[in-house]
Formats: structure tokens, C-alpha cells, sequence
């Protein structure tokens, strides 16, 4: 529609910055596998740089429908999980592939425990794929490598993931008072709420803690 002659932005965008005083977690020592593993892996439960900017943290605008990436691919890649976290819509493609000359299990469990699935991936370059859950947190771990994790963020509303300097942004959120809440693997914080115009910004801030 047009107001003024001009053409009216539908929607409006949440912008932020996610923050924590928490430390990064310390490096993890490797025993098995250090010729592929190394001798020490970054341990990313809390991502955050010298300022407190938190990575990997899920922002979601509750109530806004906008369904997630059809599928997400997560990588075995130098003993790890790539990416730690990820977006995916109910009933989405999950799929699992590796880059590492070692066994490695992709053992997937929903937040009550569910095992959805456990995917041997014995060489380099094999992908499967399987079906996510519904809206919920799905939990990987590799039975061989144990300190391995990484998230499935299964949703139908509207969401995005902090990046390495903690910023996020949201576009086209219908004008009104909303509410954000926010996930995180090993950090909390209480929903934020702010009033949304069309066409325009508004910032908002999260400050987590354990």
C-alpha cells in the first residue's frame, strides 16, 4: 500500500546484540583420534569473543510463523560438529555427512529424550539423511568422540542465530507488541518484549547468564 505517495514497508525488523560475562568454556583435551582430532579442540557450549559477543544463540519472535530451512546439513569436520547449531523446519531433511577418516555416529535425541536416530558414518564424503522432529531442540552427539555436540533447532516460527560477534536481525515482523525469547546449549535469559512498526527498526539487547 502507499502512504504519501511512497511505498509502505510491510512489516517491520528486530536488530540486537546477544552478550554474556560468562568465560568462553575451556579448550577440550583429545583422546582419541589426535591425528585427525588434534591434540586440543575449541570447546563451543559458550562462543564468546573478548567482549562478551555470544555466537550460536537462537532468537525467536514467538507467535510469528516462518518456517525454517527445509533442510540442514551438518558435517563430522575435524572431530566436531559443522555447524554447532542449526535451523530447520518440522519434518525438514536432516542431513549428515562427514570429512573425517574415522568412524564417527551422528546419534540424534529430541529435548524428552526420544532417540530419533544413530547414523554410522564409517568414511569420508558419505551423507544421509532422515527426517527432523517436531518443534523442539534435537540434540547430536557421536557415541566415538564424546565430547561432540551440536543442535537442531526445529521450528515454525520466525528465527535467526546470533553470529560471532552476537549480532542477529529479523525482517518482516508484523507491526504490534512481540515477543522475543531466546535459546541457548548452556546459557538462559528471560523473553525480551517490544513493539514492532512497519517499516521500521528496533533494537533489542539479551545479556545471558547460567
Amino acid at each position: 500500500m502507499r502512504a504519501g505517495g511512497r511505498v509502505r514497508a510491510a512489516g517491520g525488523t528486530i536488530v540486537g546484540t546477544v552478550t554474556t560475562k560468562e568465560p568462553p568454556a575451556k579448550p577440550i583435551h583429545v583422546t582419541i583420534d589426535p591425528a585427525v582430532c588434534g591434540a586440543s579442540l575449541a570447546d563451543e557450549s559458550i562462543k564468546v569473543d573478548a567482549a562478551g559477543h555470544l555466537a550460536n544463540a537462537v532468537i525467536t519472535v514467538t507467535g510469528v510463523k516462518s518456517p525454517a530451512p527445509a533442510e540442514a546439513t551438518v558435517s563430522n569436520s575435524a572431530c566436531a560438529f559443522v555447524p554447532r547449531v542449526s535451523l530447520i523446519k518440522p519434518a525438514g531433511a536432516i542431513k549428515v555427512t562427514s570429512k573425517d577418516p574415522v568412524l564417527h555416529t551422528t546419534h540424534a535425541a529430541a529435548a524428552d529424550g526420544k532417540v530419533l536416530f544413530n547414523l554410522a558414518l564409517p568414511i569420508p564424503n558419505m551423507t544421509l539423511s532422515r527426517p527432523a522432529d517436531k518443534p523442539g531442540v534435537v540434540e547430536l552427539a557421536c557415541n566415538t568422540h564424546t565430547w561432540m555436540r551440536g543442535y537442531l533447532f526445529v521450528t515454525d516460527e520466525l528465527s535467526t542465530i546470533s553470529a560471532a560477534d552476537g549480532s542477529f536481525k529479523l525482517d518482516g515482523i508484523p507491526a504490534g507488541d512481540r515477543e522475543i525469547r531466546i535459546w541457548h546449549e548452556s546459557l538462559k535469559s528471560a523473553p525480551v518484549k517490544v513493539t514492532v512498526k512497519d517499516g521500521a527498526t528496533v533494537t533489542a539487547a539479551f545479556t545471558l547468564v547460567k
